[in-house]
C-alpha cells in the first residue's frame, strides 16, 4: 500500500479523516497489500431516497479520502436486486394495484413501471440512482446480487451455511423475541414517510429462516412454479445436498441438488455477513434499522465468523429529514430521491450536506425557502476558502463537496446568489431574454455576456421555482397601476416615491438600488442616505419597512416578495415608473 500523505493534526481532522485513519489501519491488519474495501447496500425496491443516499455517501467520502492519500480503494455497492418484492409503493407513476400480484418475486423478475425503458423493476430504480451518483462524482463497483446468486458465485458459501445451520440458528435464537406489544391508546402514529426514510435496505425486515417444522434452514428458494419466495424447505441432506421445498402460494413442490441449484438466496441475516467475509469488507456503515439489538448488523457480527470473516467497522448513520417535503410526499407517495434534490441544487451543495455532519448527526435537506439560506451559507464558505479565513474542519467539508480524488466537480462559472436567481426566475417565468437582461444589470461594471456563465445554478433555481413554490406564492407583477392606492397616499408617501423614481437611472444596479431603497426613508427623516444603522434612530427601520411594503403593494399586490432591488431590476425602469408614478 502507498503511505499516507496526510499531515493534518489530529485536533483539526474532520470525521472523514478520522474514519480514513481507522480504515487504513484495519485494512493493513486484515489484508496487508490489498485494496481497501468499503461497501454500501441498496435495495431497488422503489425510488431510492435521500435517506438511502447516506448509505452511499458515508463510505464514499471515506473511500475518497483514502484515495487522496494514494491508496487503492474499492467502493462496492451491492444492489440487493434479488430481494423479494415486498409491497407496491404508493405514488409511483406507471404503477397500479395490479403490481401486487408480483409480491414475493425477486425484484429483477417484477415488471418495470409502465412506460419505463428498463427491463425490470430493479433496473428501473437502479438506473435513476446510478445517474445521480454519476452527477455526484461517486466512484463505485456495482454488484448485482441477482447475477451473483444465479451464476452460482456464492455456491460454496450457501452450502457452508446449510452445513452450519445449527450454529447459525443458535446465534439467531439468542435474539428472537416476541412481537412488539400493541400500540398504547393515544400513542402518536408513526409518520409513514419518516419510517420509510429511516429504513435501509428493504431486506432488513426479511425473516431469518426460522419457522419450519422440519428445522432451521438459512436458505430460501424461489418457487419453480410461481416464482415467489413463499416457500418452506421441508428436508435437506448434507451429503447429497438434496433439498425439498413446498410453495404455500401455488402448492408446487420439487427436490433439487443445492450444489447445482441457483434459484434462491440466503436469508438476509445470513446473506449480509456472508458477503462481508466473501468481499473482505473493512468499512460499511449501517442505518438505525440495522443497528438495534437483534437486528441484522448486530447479529451479523457473530454470524460472519462462521464464514471465516470479520464484521466491518463503521458507524450507525442517523435519519436524513426533508424540509418542505409535503408537496413531494403527496405527489410521489414517499420522500424525495437524489434526482429530485439534484434538480434544484448543484452536486456540490448536496455533497456538502452529507460531508459536514458526522454520520450519527441527523440533518435536513431543504426543498422549501430554506434552500436559499443554505446556498447563502455555501457561498460564504466559498468566500472564506478563497481568502484563507476558513476553519480547518469547514475547509475539509468544502473540499470534499467541491472535488473528489479524481478532480474538481463541474461548477457554475459565475455563481450569482441562488436567491437572486430564484427571484429573477420567479418574475420572468424562464424567459431567457428577460433573464439575461436583468442579470446583466446586476453589475453594470461586469455585465453578464451569456446565461451559460450562471449555469447550472440558474437551471436549479428555475426548477425550484417551477416545482417547489406553490402557485399562490409566485410573484405576479401588476399590468396596470393601482390608481386607487396611489390616489389615497399622503404627502410623505408621495415624496418618498418621487425620490425613488428620481434616483432610478443613477442607481440602476443591484448595489445601487439597494442603496437607493434603504436611503429614501433616511433622507425623508433628515439623515444622509449613507448614514449607518448606528447613526440612526430605531424609527428609521420602521419607516423603511413601511416604505418597502408600499412598493410591494404597488408592484405585486402583496406586502412582501423577492428582494426589492432584484424586483425593481426585474420589472425594469420604465415599468416601475408606470406603476409607481402618482
Amino acid at each position: 500500500m502507498a503511505q499516507s500523505t496526510s499531515t493534518e493534526p489530529a485536533e483539526n481532522a474532520d470525521w472523514v479523516s478520522r474514519y480514513a485513519d481507522d480504515v487504513i489501519a484495519e485494512s493493513e491488519r486484515r489484508a496487508p497489500g490489498k485494496p481497501v474495501v468499503v461497501a454500501s447496500g441498496l435495495s431497488p425496491s422503489g425510488p431510492i431516497h435521500l435517506g438511502n443516499l447516506r448509505e452511499v455517501m458515508t463510505p464514499h467520502l471515506v473511500a475518497d479520502e483514502i484515495r487522496r492519500r494514494g491508496y487503492e480503494v474499492r467502493h462496492l455497492i451491492s444492489w440487493d436486486d434479488y430481494d423479494r418484492y415486498r409491497k407496491v409503493p404508493a405514488g409511483v407513476p406507471g404503477v397500479d394495484a395490479s403490481w401486487a400480484e408480483h409480491i414475493g418475486k425477486p425484484l429483477t423478475s417484477v415488471p418495470a413501471p409502465a412506460g419505463s425503458a428498463h427491463p425490470s423493476w430493479a433496473e428501473h430504480f437502479k438506473a435513476a440512482m446510478v445517474a445521480s451518483l454519476g452527477e455526484l462524482g461517486v466512484e463505485f463497483d456495482g454488484i448485482s446480487q441477482t447475477e451473483q446468486y444465479q451464476a452460482g458465485v456464492y455456491r460454496e458459501q450457501v452450502l457452508h451455511a446449510m452445513k452450519h445451520r445449527g450454529d447459525i440458528d443458535a446465534i439467531l435464537a439468542q435474539y428472537r423475541t416476541k412481537k412488539a406489544p400493541p400500540k398504547k391508546q393515544g400513542q402518536k402514529p408513526v409518520d409513514e414517510a419518516e419510517l420509510e426514510a429511516a429504513e435501509g435496505s428493504g431486506a432488513a425486515n426479511e425473516d431469518d429462516g426460522s419457522g419450519s417444522g422440519a428445522g432451521y434452514f438459512p436458505y430460501k428458494p424461489y418457487c419453480g412454479g410461481c416464482g415467489k419466495d413463499l416457500t418452506t424447505v421441508t428436508s435437506y441432506d448434507d451429503e447429497t445436498t438434496e433439498l425439498t421445498y413446498v410453495c404455500s402460494e401455488c402448492a408446487f413442490t420439487e427436490t433439487v441438488r443445492l450444489s447445482e441449484f441457483n434459484r434462491g438466496k440466503l436469508v438476509w441475516k445470513v446473506d449480509w455477513p456472508m458477503r462481508w467475509a466473501y468481499e473482505g469488507v473493512i468499512f460499511e456503515p449501517s442505518g438505525v434499522d440495522h443497528s438495534s439489538p437483534g437486528s441484522s448488523f448486530q447479529v451479523g457480527g457473530q454470524i460472519v465468523g462462521i464464514f471465516g470473516g470479520k464484521q466491518p467497522i463503521g458507524p450507525m448513520y442517523a435519519f436524513v429529514g426533508i424540509s418542505g417535503m409535503a408537496k413531494m410526499s403527496s405527489s410521489r407517495g414517499g420522500v424525495p430521491t437524489p434526482a429530485d434534490a439534484l434538480a434544484i441544487m448543484e452536486p456540490q451543495l448536496l455533497r456538502w450536506l452529507y460531508a459536514r455532519r458526522r454520520p450519527n448527526q441527523s440533518f435536513k435537506i431543504a426543498f422549501d425557502q430554506e434552500i436559499q439560506r443554505l446556498y447563502d451559507e455555501w457561498d460564504k464558505l466559498e468566500a472564506k476558502v478563497a481568502d484563507g479565513s476558513v476553519l480547518p474542519a469547514d475547509a475539509a467539508a468544502h473540499s470534499r463537496a467541491a472535488r473528489t480524488a479524481a478532480g474538481e466537480l463541474p461548477r457554475t462559472p459565475r455563481p450569482l446568489p441562488y436567491r437572486t436567481l430564484a427571484s429573477v426566475a420567479d418574475i420572468t417565468a424562464g424567459a431567457e431574454d428577460q433573464t439575461l437582461r436583468i442579470l446583466s444589470e446586476l453589475d453594470p461594471s461586469s455585465p453578464l455576456a451569456s446565461l451559460d456563465e450562471v449555469r447550472p445554478r440558474l437551471d436549479r433555481a428555475e426548477n425550484w421555482i417551477s416545482t417547489q413554490v406553490p402557485a399562490d406564492a409566485r410573484t405576479i407583477v401588476r399590468a396596470e397601476p393601482d390608481t386607487e392606492l396611489l390616489s389615497s397616499l399622503d404627502d410623505e408617501a408621495r415624496e418618498s416615491l418621487r425620490l425613488l423614481l428620481e434616483g432610478l437611472d443613477s442607481h440602476w444596479s443591484l448595489d445601487g438600488l439597494t442603496h437607493l431603497v434603504y436611503g429614501v426613508p433616511k433622507v425623508r427623516a433628515g439623515f444622509s442616505a449613507d448614514a449607518t444603522a448606528k447613526e440612526l434612530p430605531p424609527e428609521i427601520k420602521v419607516a423603511q419597512r413601511t416604505f418597502f411594503a408600499l412598493i410591494y403593494r404597488l408592484l405585486v399586490t402583496r406586502e412582501t416578495g423577492p428582494r426589492l432591488p432584484t424586483l425593481l431590476l426585474a420589472v425594469g425602469a420604465d415599468r416601475v415608473r408606470k406603476l409607481l408614478s402618482v
